[in-house]
């Protein structure tokens, strides 16, 4: 019973990748609408709670900064709403220090995946909001430092032999900003906030773990397509 319970929890993310592509390739299709094409970089800030085990408190380590990158496909069916997705780089981890001040930190490079709806307010200064899932995969684990054996209390290794974390992560994201037109080309400054419901544990050393990430970045985009309301 217990393994079919887990199979069906982790077809769900599966399901969510299937859907993500079947749109994504449906917008090609939709001859009429905008579509443009660009990149986006900055700067992001994860953050870790977790459990060690079973009714135990809530502890938190520090986490990490790092930058990110995104291929960014921006289309839009309508004048101010639309979907956005993304293929991006980022580096999620966590620090951890013990009473001696001995630092163990551990980072993680996934390849990262959101597919956005999009809202614009306004025309060529603009307010936008953007919502919805992201599915990413762990492209590498490394420790950067390892200077103390963990206890029961504190967060195990993911960078080393044998840890074999989970490869798939799956969370939703909740970003807003303002952006600026000139011409075909879009300028954008946004923060965004995601939240992941998978961990990397895999062999039950701790009972849970969450991630949070906080991203700050520029976005540079360019019109390829013109919507039917440009004509």
């Amino acid at each position: 019973m217990y393994n079919s319970k887990v199979s069906l929890f982790l077809s769900m993310p599966f399901r969510i990748i299937v859907l993500m592509f079947l749109l994504l390739t449906a917008l090609p299709l939709l001859a009429e609408a905008q579509t443009s094409v660009g990149v986006r970089g900055g700067v992001s800030l994860s953050s870790l709670s977790y459990r060690y085990a079973l009714g135990r408190p809530v502890q938190f380590s520090d986490g990490i900064s790092a930058q990110t990158y995104s291929f960014v496909i921006e289309h839009f069916g309508q004048k101010n709403a639309g979907v956005q997705f993304e293929l991006q780089y980022i580096t999620l981890g966590y620090s951890q220090e013990n009473d001696q001040l001995m630092v163990n930190r551990t980072e993680m490079d996934y390849l990262k995946m959101p597919l956005l709806s999009n809202f614009y307010f306004g025309r060529s200064g603009r307010f936008h909001i953007k919502l919805g899932p992201h599915l990413g995969y762990l492209l590498n684990a490394r420790d950067v430092t390892r200077e103390f054996d963990v206890e029961e209390v504190e967060l195990p290794t993911y960078g080393q032999a044998g840890d074999d974390p989970k490869r798939l992560m799956y969370g939703l994201s909740l970003g807003a900003g303002i952006s600026k037109l000139f011409g075909k080309s879009t300028l954008a400054a946004d923060g965004r906030f995601s939240y992941e419901f998978g961990d990397p544990e895999s062999q039950d050393r701790i009972f849970d773990l969450n991630t949070t990430t906080i991203e700050i970045t520029l976005t540079y985009l360019f019109q390829i397509r013109k919507g039917k309301w440009q004509n």
